[in-house]
């Protein structure tokens, strides 16, 4: 019986930390009993700062200090990787054989090695799909990525507010960190506008750099909300990442580019329609949602104003309807 669990990762950011929640949640699912103890060991992972309170009940304890195996130093003899203690089962994420080794030394029992599996022909291109592998063998064939579903009351609370039962509520995230990722903001108006009238309400998503956008959207499309700063609700510390994975279990799907906001989306289980702008990183990096819609704008033209309306319309189109 499984009773402790160690992820190794070198560590999280915003993006891949968003990726991965799916996989987290499918853990504790394969292993709901267990200790999971989840090592950043470069030092730094987003699950003890903006996604703390999301996986709260999913991962019982970072590790973050001390020999984690970021140093070659600590692969001497007489270094005690994890203050010597071992787990039951290892899944180690990271793809560096060196570090592998001190992740190996932690286990007592299974140890599943992504340095390992990497070096085979079949190794997926997709960030997602070498998660579920690994979570796959980890508790033979069990488990799988799952949306993650909120421990949070006041999160809950606060998307049941600003979301009320009744309405569909299609959510669009206009924004990206580059400007050469965003679908043109015209084009995702066009888009709210039409949502309007077919019935659905569109709820804009837009980062505290996108003001002005959000200006224009709130002038253009009379019938649509913007709940991250129009609150009503009673719970304002309930904000950022929090805020929007609990709005997502409200939509009946969403459109975003691709971006933060997109895999917040997705970890919240919102059907997701996610417009990229080339091939191989709509692969590797294609969002962790439970039903997905890729469009590529490379498929079109040269750039993010050559996806048409209507193609993002259509593929919504399926989505909404259950076909994707």
């Amino acid at each position: 019986m499984v009773k402790t669990v160690l992820v190794y990762s070198m560590g999280e950011v915003i993006g891949d930390g968003l990726i991965k929640l799916p996989f987290i949640a499918g853990l504790r699912a394969a292993f709901p009993d267990a200790h999971i103890a989840w090592c950043a060991a470069k030092g730094e992972t987003v699950y003890s700062g903006p996604l703390k309170a999301v996986v709260e009940g999913y991962v019982d304890e970072i590790l973050s200090k001390d020999v984690t195996g970021a140093s070659l130093r600590d692969l001497l003899p007489w270094a005690r990787p994890f203050g010597g203690r071992r787990f039951d089962l290892v899944i180690d994420t990271q793809e560096n054989l060196r570090r592998s080794v001190v992740a190996r030394r932690a286990a007592s029992g299974v140890f599943v090695s992504a340095a390992r599996l990497a070096r085979t022909r079949d190794w997926p291109a997709a960030v997602t799909d070498r998660l579920a592998r690994l979570l796959a063998l980890a508790s033979d064939g069990k488990g799988r990525p799952t949306p993650i579903t909120l421990a949070h009351p006041d999160a809950l609370e606060a998307a049941r507010t600003l979301l009320p039962d009744g309405p569909t509520y299609v959510g669009l995230a206009p924004g990206a960190g580059g400007q050469d990722k965003r679908w043109p903001l015209e084009r995702y108006i066009a888009l709210a506008q039409n949502l309007e009238r077919a019935g659905a309400t569109p709820v804009f998503f837009f980062g505290p750099d996108e003001a002005e956008d959000a200006v224009r959207a709130r002038r253009e499309v009379s019938a649509a909300l913007f709940p991250e700063t129009d609150r009503r609700d009673a719970y304002p510390h309930v904000k950022g990442p929090l805020l929007v994975i609990a709005l997502a279990g409200r939509l009946a799907a969403a459109v975003a580019n691709d971006a933060g906001p997109g895999h917040m989306l997705a970890a919240g289980g919102a059907p997701l329609l996610s417009l990229q702008k080339d091939a191989r990183k709509a692969v590797k990096f294609r969002p962790a949602a439970a039903r997905l819609e890729m469009l590529v704008a490379g498929d079109y033209g040269d750039d993010m104003a050559a996806l048409p309306l209507a193609a993002v319309e259509a593929a919504l189109a399926r989505l909404m309807s259950g076909v994707a």
